[in-house]
């Protein structure tokens, strides 16, 4: 592989990672790096979508809220993801808020030249087919988990799952965005990190949940976690990069 398009840093997210020279270098000119903020809305709910984004170190979650304000987290974005072109073949319209839970970088493409990468480009709709499918393994297997499973088995489901993405044991999460995410009252929230602190498995600070038994968490976790990894795994390729 030629040595620019090793070190290119769009090579950071998975799917980008993923592909072949040629292919990267269709999407490379168009593509540009942008900041994610923590708590920045990337998109609101019925918002035209105008570009597709490619996580790296960012972590970004797809909410509904409901009329009285309340919130819920429907899918999670982050390496091994893109955002804004899946919910928009047709409709172009946000199907929820894109809100950014862990600041990062990403790579914007407009979402135009993604139409026409996967009408011309067969390897790159190949790899957005997988990534969907995987997509929506993730967002069928969370809605029976919401339904069936303990807060404290969602909890540690979802910490473990963003240190996947983030790559560090050190998360920048507060009790009351894990509440928005969970659908649960942030007292809900705290009694059940409390928990999990006294018993040795993450550390809490201010604005910060440290793991520091990762496989005490996982066998605290429902199965939901390694279903979703594994479908992932199996799904999405390799990185070339």
């Amino acid at each position: 592989m030629d040595q620019v398009q090793e070190n290119n840093p769009h090579r950071g997210n998975r799917l980008l990672a993923a592909l072949d020279d040629e292919d990267f270098a269709f999407l490379a000119p168009h593509l540009t790096m942008v900041d994610f903020q923590r708590g920045q809305v990337v998109y609101e709910a019925g918002e035209t979508l105008e570009y597709t984004y490619f996580p790296h170190s960012a972590v970004v979650s797809l909410v509904t809220v409901m009329l009285d304000g309340k919130s819920a987290e429907m899918a999670t974005f982050g390496c091994e993801s893109l955002l804004g072109l899946v919910s928009a073949f047709v409709s172009r319209n946000s199907f929820g808020r894109y809100i950014v839970q862990i600041p990062g970088t990403a790579s914007r493409i407009e979402l135009d030249r993604m139409h026409e990468a996967f009408r011309t480009r067969p390897k790159i709709q190949q790899l957005i087919l997988r990534f969907t499918e995987a997509l929506l393994a993730q967002t069928l297997q969370s809605v029976a988990c919401n339904a069936t499973h303990s807060v404290e088995a969602r909890c540690c489901r979802w910490i473990l799952s963003t240190r996947d993405r983030w790559g560090s044991d050190e998360l920048p999460l507060t009790h009351e965005f894990l509440s928005e995410m969970l659908g649960v009252q942030r007292s809900t929230v705290s009694a059940v990190t409390r928990a999990l602190h006294e018993g040795g498995l993450i550390n809490q600070s201010r604005g910060a949940i440290t793991i520091v038994d990762r496989h005490g968490l996982e066998e605290t976790a429902c199965e939901c976690y390694e279903v979703i990894r594994r479908k992932f795994a199996e799904l999405l390729p390799p990185s070339t990069a």
